[in-house]
C-alpha cells in the first residue's frame, strides 16, 4: 500500500485511516508490531522504575519490610 500525503507531518487521523485500508493480514501485522512497541516501553519503565534510586523502589522497600515483619499473607 501507498500512502501519499501533502506534508511531512501525517496525522493521528491519516494514520488510523491507512490502517483500516490494510488487508487482514497487513493489520494484524501492525497490530503485533504495536504490541510489541508496548510491551518494550513496559518493560523499559519498570526497569527505570526499579533501578537503583527509582522510583519504585521506596514502595519495593515498604513491601518487603511488610513481608519480613509478617503483615503480609500468601495469595495461595
Amino acid at each position: 500500500m501507498t500512502c501519499q500525503f501533502t506534508s511531512n507531518k501525517i496525522s493521528t487521523q491519516q494514520i488510523q485511516q491507512a490502517i483500516l485500508s490494510l488487508s487482514d493480514p497487513e493489520r494484524i501485522s501492525i497490530i503485533n508490531w504495536l504490541i510489541q512497541i508496548d510491551r518494550k516501553l513496559w518493560d523499559h519503565e519498570i526497569e527505570t522504575d526499579f533501578s537503583d534510586n527509582g522510583p519504585g523502589i521506596k514502595l519495593l522497600e515498604r513491601v518487603q519490610k511488610d513481608f519480613k515483619s509478617g503483615r503480609c499473607t500468601s495469595w495461595d
